[in-house]
């Protein structure tokens, strides 16, 4: 009896044993798996880190890249001052005052035409690369102050499909003169045109036109400066 006892404490020993050595064998082969897999994730991630770093730096290295610029304005130097001189010439039916830097020359030829008379002009501005043509007619029978309104009207909106807005401002300088000015807003080729008449005998009418690609936000200072020229002439018009 004593004798199996120690047997059977012998066997439990040697059983006991043996587990606890099969689970520290489990927990040394799972420790170096995690270790082996640590290991591998450890040179994985460095490799990329590396890759990553040379992406950046060479991106770093290229030159910077800027957005394009919005299309600018050319510059217009305005005079300081508003400054006028007679336009009285021998012959012509009217005489007024205009700018000292604008230059006026007689319009023999519209539109690959002759002119109906003599009294046409341009009055050139090479400043603002501005002009303004100046037409005279005189009020007949055949072609009446009715008609004649009526051709100028129709030419003052002839840009009204491009206009966002014509104001009109009717005007009389006291000197026998009345006639009206016609503002166009938007890009037109033509801001600024105007008529005027003494409403029996004479006929005149203007309009403002640059050589340039209409513009209204680049062409404003100009326009706006020109504008004050315009209305001094019209002041100052008179008939002979």
């Amino acid at each position: 009896m004593n004798h199996f006892k120690t047997k059977t404490t012998r066997l439990l020993l040697r059983n006991a044993y043996k587990s606890t050595y099969s689970w520290q064998l489990t927990l040394v082969q799972s420790t170096l798996s995690t270790i082996i897999h640590l290991s591998y994730f450890w040179r994985l991630m460095s490799k990329y880190c590396a890759i990553i770093g040379l992406l950046l730096f060479v991106a770093s290295c290229r030159p910077p890249v800027f957005p394009p610029k919005p299309p600018g304005y050319f510059r217009i130097d305005t005079p300081a001052l508003h400054q006028y001189r007679v336009f009285d010439q021998p012959g012509f039916p009217y005489t007024f005052e205009y700018p000292i830097y604008a230059n006026i020359e007689r319009d023999t030829v519209f539109m690959g035409k002759k002119t109906e008379n003599p009294f046409w002009i341009n009055m050139f501005f090479p400043t603002f690369n501005g002009v303004i043509n100046i037409t005279y007619k005189d009020i007949t029978p055949q072609q009446t102050l009715d008609k004649l309104n009526e051709d100028a009207w129709g030419l003052s909106f002839f840009h009204h499909e491009k206009a966002s807005g014509i104001v009109t401002r009717e005007f009389s300088n006291g000197m026998g003169v009345s006639g009206a000015l016609y503002i166009v807003d938007g890009n037109t080729a033509s801001r600024y045109q105007f008529t005027a008449t003494d409403s029996s005998r004479h006929f005149l009418r203007g309009a403002l036109y640059f050589d340039v690609t209409p513009n209204a936000d680049s062409l404003m200072p100009a326009s706006v400066f020109l504008q004050k020229d315009i209305e001094h002439l019209l002041m100052t018009l008179k008939w002979k």
